[in-house]
């Protein structure tokens, strides 16, 4: 093979290998295009790359073309121990220096020790001879790694030492390779960073309140084996992997707006909430009252009775509704007959059972919660929206605040918060919404009422397909998909 290597290879092949690398997003593939594109230059038939890691040399690539072996460093039998940065080691002389080296025989070699190389040699029936290794800097001079080259061949197959013109070109390739591994560090303590500030909010909603505390989380488990069905099936709909991750990121924040909701209204684990002791109270003292006064009298006391016992009876209908899951339209008449009884409070103030804020909670007929207390809830969505459009959401993950924000709205215009319909709402957040009332009907962890059997629940979502409200065929896909099944892990 001609050592000659002309300026049109090198600027030309550059050009081509700074682009193959600048576009590579998958970090390990990065190293094989690194690697491959060294031991093409130098015509060589084994390589490492090692990427510095503290006081190490982490292995990350290794190829030996004469012997079948390409490993990364995820591979099953990739058990190559880090380099520590010491003189005893050749390449890491190279980090620690900043130097290239070019060796034409290392059994022949003083300068340094190869007892390393020696023994991968004895291991795999293998010749070292020639070696050059070359430092990875970056446009700081910052040497974040090394490639080491072995046995330069000639035209014949031949080992030949590495000529030293390979040297600059390499050395060229090596830079490329640094400024490509530092984009793709950064890149990834960025995501890494997103990642864990969805993991701290998600965190922060669940100690915030115990209830739903599971809902989140089940939701993105839902997602994620959807997407493995679909990925696993013959339907058009994929999602790549970069939206894979921004989608699931949609799902943990989809509830981030919670954060601002008042407790009291998120927590409401029943109708009354704290205005039950208020009444409770109210009733108590009116009774004692009432025991007073038929004590006082000398006459007839059957009213005094009658009085104390439809006290109790109020008193037993009001607790029953309270916890009810739902109530009928007797049990609300009842409830209003019995507002209007006479009480007294502790001050000797006449006021009735029950005053409109207390009738309007416990005549709710579905639920814990009033229309103005659901309106405070349902506004969590346009918080979610709001503080997500805050942050700068770019590239994979530009979608996430619309996909998240907007988990509650329909199909037919009927959602909320901005009554998006139609073409509005991308199969993403069709589909989100879809799991997401899956999960509000089928959880366990609800205080105000007890889950409801996976059928059951999706006999609901038919009939809110039917009315037009979610997206028939990705709800046919979801239960199709048994994504929902629960995780028999737990």
């Amino acid at each position: 093979m001609p050592s000659k290597i002309s300026n049109e290879y090198s600027l030309d092949n550059m050009i081509k290998i700074a682009l193959d690398l600048s576009a590579e997003k998958d970090f390990n593939r990065l190293m094989e295009k690194i690697l491959s594109e060294a031991m093409g230059i130098t015509h060589c038939d084994a390589g490492t790359v090692y990427i510095k890691e503290k006081d190490f040399l982490e292995f990350y690539t290794v190829c030996t073309k004469s012997k079948g072996i390409l490993m990364g460093r995820n591979d099953k039998n990739a058990k190559m121990p880090p380099v520590p940065l010491s003189r005893k080691h050749v390449c890491a002389c190279s980090a620690m220096d900043n130097k290239k080296i070019n060796i034409a025989d290392v059994y022949n070699s003083t300068d340094y020790d190869f007892a390393g190389a020696q023994k991968y040699d004895a291991l795999n029936d293998y010749r070292t001879t020639s070696m050059l290794v070359i430092p990875m800097a970056d446009e700081k001079d910052n040497v974040i790694g090394v490639l080491q080259l072995i046995n330069s061949l000639d035209e014949n197959g031949e080992v030949m030492p590495f000529d030293k013109k390979y040297e600059d070109v390499v050395s060229a390739l090596a830079s490329l390779a640094a400024v490509s591994i530092n984009n793709h560090k950064l890149a990834q303590e960025i995501t890494n960073l997103l990642h864990s500030f969805v993991a701290v909010m998600v965190d922060a909603i669940e100690a915030r309140t115990p209830y739903n505390a599971n809902h989140t989380r089940s939701m993105v488990r839902y997602a994620d084996r959807f997407i493995t069905y679909l990925a696993d099936t013959e339907n058009e709909w994929k999602f790549d992997s970069d939206r894979k991750d921004a989608y699931l990121m949609s799902v943990w924040l989809h509830d981030i707006g919670k954060l601002v909701v008042p407790l009291e209204v998120l927590d409401k684990p029943d109708r009354l909430g704290p205005l039950r002791d208020r009444i409770k109270s109210k009733i108590e003292v009116t009774r004692l009252n009432t025991e007073l006064l038929k004590a006082k009298d000398g006459g007839d006391r059957s009213g005094y009775d009658e009085k104390i016992e439809r006290l109790q009876r109020s008193w037993e209908l009001i607790d029953r509704s309270n916890n009810a899951p739902f109530l009928d339209d007797e049990t609300i008449n009842e409830l209003k007959a019995c507002a209007d009884t006479n009480c007294v409070t502790v001050y000797g103030e006449e006021e009735k059972l029950l005053n409109d804020r207390e009738l309007e909670a416990i005549t709710v007929q579905r639920g814990t919660l009033t229309a103005k207390e659901r309106s405070k809830v349902e506004e969590h969505v346009s918080y979610t929206a709001r503080m997500l459009e805050k942050m700068s959401f770019t590239g994979i993950y530009e979608k996430v605040p619309f996909w998240a924000g907007s988990h509650h709205e329909f199909i037919n215009g009927t959602g909320y918060p901005n009554h998006l319909s139609g073409e509005d709402l991308p199969m993403e957040t069709r589909l989100l919404t879809i799991i997401d009332i899956y999960d509000a009907l089928t959880a366990e962890d609800r205080p105000y009422k007890p889950p409801m059997p996976a059928e059951k629940a999706f006999a609901i979502l038919e009939d809110m397909a039917k009315e037009g409200k979610i997206d028939k065929d990705i709800l046919t896909l979801f239960r199709k998909s048994k994504a929902w099944g629960k995780d028999e892990s737990k």
